[in-house]
């Protein structure tokens, strides 16, 4: 069941408006009214605001944001295109990447003067991007030397096998006290790796030292402060969490893991705190503006969320599922496969704040598998209405590991499967084992936090966000199989929000406060609550067990937790 908190409507002409739709309507008619451009005093004010620069594995936007209200008053989004050359691949253009980031910009700044919103009233910009993904480029021409290499490819399978053969434990946490992470497919070192192994320009590049080393945060703040021009080569502590390369004690370049993967540190970007003026934009309708916030997507939705305090959680359900609970200050290395990563760090003096993060290759990605692949609805939004006509999934289970598995197994060897099949399975019973599947793999990472933290974190509630939320039975079977409330705010938004939060909030931009709970100018924030109504019982846990040995090729009868022999 859905509780629903519903901020201020106003009724006209026998239909309800939003508060800020109203507001944004008058400014339209106001504008469409004039003969001329609106002057400086004839504009419709906000206060200040702050922008967003949100790229994703699937597209990139801009976004503006009332700054400290968080109302989204206008935004551009643009599809990137994804390059699949091999099984196992995904690459993206760098200069794609770039190219619609840009014509975001554009567009949503024309949207802006359509409401006559000034857009020098912009005083900030903030960077939130899909991690991991890994660019190098040429610093004397500003050109790729390859395709970005996107962070679910498993092109590096036996580059991880070579990289835990030469360490002395033979181990793939042989460096986790340092950096946090496994030796994995899944992280930046071991991309840039094959990068220089296997593609000769970038090896030349970076051995005569004109090539630069990036994540996607790190390729659009160099472009948008000048490039070639003097552009600013910097990321932030949360995306240098995820390259492998950062100790996440002292959020600086470790040299020990640098010379293992025969990296440069000359290559490699100045770490910064995630709030704070790195540079301004130089060219384009908001030339001279600075961009003063960087967050990786996942660390952006959890600040977005508001999820300050130790102990809070987020889940977003997008193409992966990622599951971060803040840990606060204290270091805190995980034993059940979890991975431990920098949650943020609000300016340059402020203390690092920790999580520990499930990641899950697939959550989304197995609907449009469902759409693309096997042809049993016909867009996304499909499966709930499917899935939905059947009670429960008929004994029908599936473990979606296309990309191997993530959190808390790391397998890359293994593969998908669907058991329970009989006469009797229908494609509904299947798309309802899709949404299980999901809700499964999020299960499974909360208990690898509960083991990790001696059950010290107990969730009272859980904030989701990511596409895949406006499912609302899937919302409904997490709750259930939690046992506990899952929150879903009507702003969806909250992976930008994170970013423009940040980026208000850097010092010499102050013009957001972060405060826990949202100030929305006394108008509650809405919020979709799904409680869950079923209790919990040892089914699920018996269940699990029985998908992962089928998956990992485990004995079924053996009693252990695969987590702890997977670690």
């Amino acid at each position: 069941m859905a509780i629903y908190s519903v901020p201020l409507r106003v009724w006209s002409s026998g239909t309800w408006f939003s508060e800020s739709f109203v507001r944004k309507f008058s400014c339209i008619r106001a504008m469409s009214r004039a003969t001329s451009a609106a002057t400086p005093s004839q504009r419709c004010r906000y206060g200040p605001l702050v922008g967003a620069i949100d790229q994703g594995t699937s597209s990139s936007r801009f976004l503006v944001f009332r700054a400290q209200t968080g109302e989204l008053l206008t935004y551009h989004q643009m599809e990137t295109k994804q390059l699949f050359p091999r099984e196992g691949w995904a690459e993206q253009d760098p200069l794609n990447i770039l190219e619609t980031v840009e014509e975001c910009i554009e567009k949503a700044v024309e949207k802006l003067e359509k409401l006559s919103i000034d857009p020098s009233d912009i005083k900030a910009i903030g960077v939130t991007n899909q991690r991991e993904t890994t660019v190098t480029w040429d610093r004397r021409t500003g050109l790729p030397l390859y395709n970005a290499i996107v962070w679910h490819d498993m092109r590096t399978t036996e580059t991880v096998d070579w990289c835990i053969a030469r360490t002395s434990s033979k181990d793939k946490n042989h460096f986790q006290s340092t950096c946090g992470l496994p030796i994995t497919t899944y992280f930046s070192a071991v991309k840039m790796r094959w990068l220089m192994e296997n593609v000769p320009n970038v090896y030349d590049a970076v051995h005569e030292g004109h090539g630069l080393f990036g994540t996607i945060d790190s390729w659009i703040v160099w472009n948008l402060t000048g490039g070639p021009r003097g552009g600013i080569h910097v990321t932030d502590v949360t995306n240098a969490s995820r390259t492998m390369l950062m100790d996440i004690k002292t959020m600086q370049w470790d040299s020990e893991i640098c010379r293992f993967f025969e990296i440069p540190k000359d290559i490699l970007p100045t770490i910064r705190s995630s709030s704070e003026v790195y540079g301004q934009i130089v060219d384009g309708p908001l030339h001279g503006t600075p961009i003063s916030g960087i967050l990786g997507d996942q660390q952006a939705a959890l600040v977005g969320n508001r999820c300050f305090s130790e102990g809070q959680a987020k889940n977003t359900y997008g193409t992966g599922c990622f599951l971060l609970c803040n840990v606060g200050r204290k270091l805190m290395m995980s034993n059940h496969g979890l991975l431990t990563t920098v949650a943020y760090q609000l300016g340059a003096d402020a203390p690092p704040i920790y999580a520990l993060e499930g990641s899950v290759a697939v959550g989304g990605g197995l609907v449009r598998w469902l759409r693309d692949n096997i042809g049993i609805i016909q867009k996304d939004a499909d499966i709930e209405l499917l899935a939905s006509t059947v009670s429960d999934a008929g004994g029908c289970y599936i473990v979606p590991a296309f990309s191997g598995l993530f959190a808390p197994y790391w397998r890359s060897d293994a593969r998908g499967t669907i058991c329970g099949l009989s006469r009797f399975t229908t494609k509904s019973h299947i798309a309802r084992a899709a949404l299980e599947a999901i809700c499964y793999q999020t299960k499974d990472l909360l208990e690898s936090i509960i083991l990790d933290t001696s059950r010290s974190v107990v969730l009272t509630s859980l904030k989701v966000d990511g596409g895949m939320t406006a499912n609302n039975l899937l919302m409904q079977l997490q709750a259930d199989l939690l046992g506990i409330p899952v929150v879903r705010p009507s702003m969806a938004e909250s992976t930008s929000l994170g970013a423009a939060m940040v980026a208000g909030a850097a010092k010499g931009i102050d013009v957001w406060e972060i405060h826990a709970e949202p100030i929305n100018s006394g108008t509650p924030e809405a919020v979709d609550t799904f409680m869950p109504s079923i209790t919990e019982n040892g089914e699920f846990n018996k269940v699990l067990s029985i998908l992962n040995r089928i998956q990992l090729n485990m004995p079924l009868h053996t009693e252990s937790d695969p987590r702890e022999d997977y670690k």
